[in-house]
């Protein structure tokens, strides 16, 4: 093994340990605004893409043809993953995936921590996959112009910032704060 043995623990699944944060109130609360912004901005480029699609008009140079694809409910299926991995990541107790939870004598509470932590962030990587392979498979491979290009663009955008989103409340929440009162008997 190559810890030393002071540092090893047979409970450990990972060699790195997990990252401890420290921030003060300010940052904490930086973090925390700044994971809103990140999901106000990923819901607005959706939803700009969805009102565009239902308003838009045909290209100039084909009227006849009508207006070639729309956001339809397949598009809306990324997003809808990535919210669901985004809820399951942030609903998990952080101190129960450091099996640093002093009140809980189970093992088997920290297994099902990482397996639902594993669960919401694969989640939201299927939600960042799918809206990539629908933006490859509908819009780009049909070589629509640029306007219904977007669509794609603007789901993609969601998905990434759905998972930054996560992962800075992740790390805003799990930071340590002064304002916390551990008791311990």
């Amino acid at each position: 093994m190559s810890l030393p043995r002071s540092n090893y623990d047979p409970r450990r699944v990972c060699v790195n340990p997990f990252p401890n944060v420290s921030l003060d109130k300010h940052k904490r609360s930086i973090g925390v605004y700044l994971a809103g912004a990140l999901f106000a901005f990923a819901c607005w480029t959706f939803w700009d893409a969805a009102i565009l699609s239902r308003h838009a008009r045909p290209p100039s140079d084909e009227p006849a043809y009508g207006v070639p694809v729309h956001v339809t409910f397949v598009d809306w299926v990324p997003g809808i993953c990535s919210v669901l991995g985004f809820i399951i990541v942030n609903l998990i107790d952080k101190d129960r995936v450091r099996g640093d939870d002093a009140f809980s004598g189970d093992g088997g509470a920290v297994w099902r921590a990482r397996l639902f932590l594993f669960i919401g962030f694969a989640f939201m990587a299927g939600g960042l996959a799918g809206s990539i392979a629908l933006h490859v498979l509908k819009y780009y491979l049909h070589e629509y112009p640029e306007q219904f290009l977007y669509y794609g663009y603007a789901n993609m955008s969601q998905n990434v910032c759905f998972m930054l989103s996560a992962v800075v409340l992740w790390l805003a929440q799990s930071s340590s704060s002064e304002y916390e009162y551990n008791l311990t008997l």
